[in-house]
């Protein structure tokens, strides 16, 4: 029996509209090397599987705020990265970082009822809008400058006076853009609009040193992490979000309501993850070389390609503008999976994003198919 109520229809999960192509691809021989997700591949290291399986954490309800062993490895972490100066205190844990992202508009939308809108940036990660749908909050995208990052002149006043909070990203998935986050902490306190920084791919920030939002201070400004890229931990979805000691105490209480716990072994190994400098450089080697391989497989296909300014992903203007038919081309031609730039919004409707999360034998099958062996 179907049901028809009116309501909210989720879209299609964009990933999906690839399935065709993906069949096309794993027809050759040893299937498709697909680059459409940045889903990581590598092995964690053996210590944090190690820490998963033997923690003994796995009987009683793990804190919601999470331990105090994983707040203060997570604040030791961005201290030593960044030169902060955060606390265990201002740390809060997350299940990864999309369920936060997903499910903030809505919490923010709670506690300040009279305010509806989330800004965030028009070439971005897809769950910041859809955050705001699901918070039943107008989502707003602000206008990317040709390098990719916000032009926060372009806020109209009035969704600025209307706005919960401004998203950024840097460095931003999928172009890689470097936003200025000084700039962004004082356009949200000169707005009094809470500024959320999602810094997942801080570890590979490739022009300059690693940038948070918090060496502004902590006033008004949140950043977020995860380990899901860092330490090839997606699917043990461990992250954490700091700064505003009210804003953290807030969505602190209300996580704690709602049951957010992130899992007691999963903590234990995250902590291992943070101490633990070694593997990080070893897989900042492994992306680096595989966006340098993947710019020689395009360069012989006739497409110019740049390394990002940070992340794991090139950010690639299609030939003739045609997002879709190079996507299919490479598919046809080479077997390789990659993303339309419009699954990232509008005006990303002439690239592709090509993420080089698989091992480097596969770059090298691309490129025995295109006839580079």
């Amino acid at each position: 029996m179907t049901v028809t109520t009116g309501g909210f229809v989720p879209p299609p999960y964009p990933y999906d509209r690839l399935n065709d192509l993906t069949a096309i691809a794993e027809a050759f021989e040893g299937g498709a090397v697909d680059l459409s997700i940045g889903t990581p591949i590598d092995a964690p290291p053996r210590a944090v599987v190690d820490a998963l399986a033997t923690s003994n954490a796995e009987r009683g309800y793990p804190p919601s705020i999470g331990t105090p062993a994983f707040r203060e490895a997570a604040a030791r972490w961005l201290n030593s990265l960044t030169g902060t100066t955060v606390g265990a205190s201002d740390v809060r844990a997350t299940i990864g970082s999309k369920e936060f992202v997903a499910g903030l508009p809505n919490y923010l939308r709670l506690r300040t009822p009279d305010r509806d809108t989330i800004l965030y940036p028009a070439i971005s990660y897809p769950s910041y809008e859809m955050g705001a749908i699901l918070g039943s909050c107008r989502a707003v995208p602000v206008p990317v400058g040709a390098d990719w990052c916000l032009d926060l002149g372009a806020i109209d006043p009035d969704d600025a006076a209307r706005a919960l909070a401004l998203w950024v990203n840097a460095p931003g998935n999928p172009a890689g853009g470097l936003d200025d986050l000084a700039a962004a902490a004082a356009w949200g306190r000169a707005n009094r609009v809470p500024v959320f920084s999602d810094e997942c791919y801080i570890e590979y920030t490739w022009n300059g040193p690693p940038r948070s939002i918090l060496e502004q201070g902590l006033d008004g400004v949140v950043a977020v992490h995860s380990l899901s890229k860092r330490s090839n931990l997606a699917g043990a979805r461990a992250g954490f979000y700091a700064g505003d000691a009210e804003l953290l105490h807030y969505l602190g209480e209300v996580r704690k309501h709602a049951g957010f716990m992130v899992p007691g072994p999963v903590q234990a190994a995250a902590v291992v993850a943070f101490h633990d400098r070694d593997h990080v450089d070893d897989q900042r080697a492994r992306y680096r070389r595989r966006l340098v391989r993947m710019i020689e497989i395009l360069a012989s296909m006739g497409v110019e390609a740049e390394l990002p300014g940070g992340g794991f992903y090139l950010w690639v203007p299609a030939p003739g503008g045609d997002a879709w038919a190079f996507t299919e081309r490479l598919a046809r031609e080479a077997g390789v999976i990659v993303s339309p730039g419009e699954f990232y919004g509008e005006q990303g409707r002439h690239h592709v994003r090509i993420a080089v999360v698989q091992p480097d034998d596969l770059f090298e099958l691309a490129a025995e198919r295109l006839g580079l062996a």
